[in-house]
């Protein structure tokens, strides 16, 4: 049977020195996570467990959540907000590995452009490109309509934010050209750390470039697929910006998302404790789908 060694004494000062010097480094950010995300969240089950108002703090249970999934509003921008989900976020990954798998084969300098290109939108305020983006589709003087009339898509002016069966769908287009910048950017740099050896390799071998793709090059950037994976999807559930500066919710709540209905209750109907439980509600639903895609990444690998 095999002895253990025993640990110097000089040797556990030391690394009780460093551990105690890593925790003094960490001390920082992690007062910060627990005073600005640990106990607001905590806050935040607890409210929805009453009718908080700006006059009244009483206890009523389950009331809240059972008053959510009665509420027609409530259900119409869960609807919606999955809807921005399942569209953008396969759309926003698969575009993103294309223009990467594109760009990162190109000269160092013309890489950086393009990069530089497809990121300026994240770095931009929301504000202006929801102004950029508003004149694109105005009804009356919009360049969209201007466009769809030259080539004779349409005959008529639509208005493309004020139309329930379009708001929507311009929404979506919106947070994809905000959305493509960073996981073009990290993809780029996945795609350019791939072990081109076995990429020759493969090619001496016959290989075609789909198949080289899919054994190769995919297995070994499956842990930026699912960094982006998740981060896009908690973007897109949380798309505020956008309604609240375009459209308000409307028309007839066609853009409602959870999001914003969660700010116009808690902040405009200052109902504080019922948009808490929607808040709880809309953490849950994230962690599944988040959860559903650590798993099926899990799968890929095998």
């Amino acid at each position: 049977m095999a002895q253990t060694v025993p640990i110097p004494r000089g040797m556990k000062e030391a690394r009780r020195r460093e551990n105690i010097a890593g925790y003094l480094f960490m001390a920082p950010s992690l007062l910060f996570f627990i005073g600005f995300v640990i106990f607001p969240m905590g806050m935040c089950l607890v409210t929805s467990f009453f009718n908080y108002t700006m006059t009244e703090f009483t206890f009523t249970g389950l009331k809240n959540y059972q008053i959510m999934f009665g509420d027609s509003v409530f259900i119409k921008a869960l609807v919606n907000t999955i809807v921005i989900v399942v569209v953008s976020v396969p759309i926003t990954c698969m575009f993103s590995l294309w223009v990467a798998s594109v760009i990162y084969k190109m000269r160092q300098l013309h890489t950086s452009f393009f990069r530089c290109v497809f990121y300026l939108p994240v770095v931009t305020g929301s504000v202006a490109v929801t102004v950029v983006w508003k004149w694109i589709f105005n009804n009356y003087t919009g360049v969209l309509n201007y466009v769809c009339k030259a080539l004779g898509i349409i005959s008529t002016n639509v208005n493309w934010l004020g139309d329930p069966g379009t708001a929507l769908w311009c929404i979506i287009t919106i947070l994809l050209t905000t959305s493509v910048g960073q996981p073009i950017v990290l993809y780029v740099s996945a795609l350019s750390n791939v072990d081109h050896s076995l990429v020759e390799a493969a090619s001496v071998d016959g290989a075609t470039n789909m198949q080289t793709f899919w054994r190769i090059k995919w297995p070994q950037i499956m842990p930026t697929t699912l960094y982006i994976l998740v981060i896009t999807t908690i973007n897109s559930f949380q798309c505020f910006a956008l309604i609240q500066l375009l459209t308000s919710g409307g028309p007839n709540h066609a853009t409602e998302t959870i999001m914003y209905y969660i700010y116009y209750n808690a902040f405009k109907l200052q109902n504080y404790g019922y948009g808490s439980a929607m808040g709880i509600i809309l953490a849950i639903i994230i962690a599944i789908f988040s959860a559903i895609q650590f798993r099926l990444a899990k799968t890929d690998n095998g």
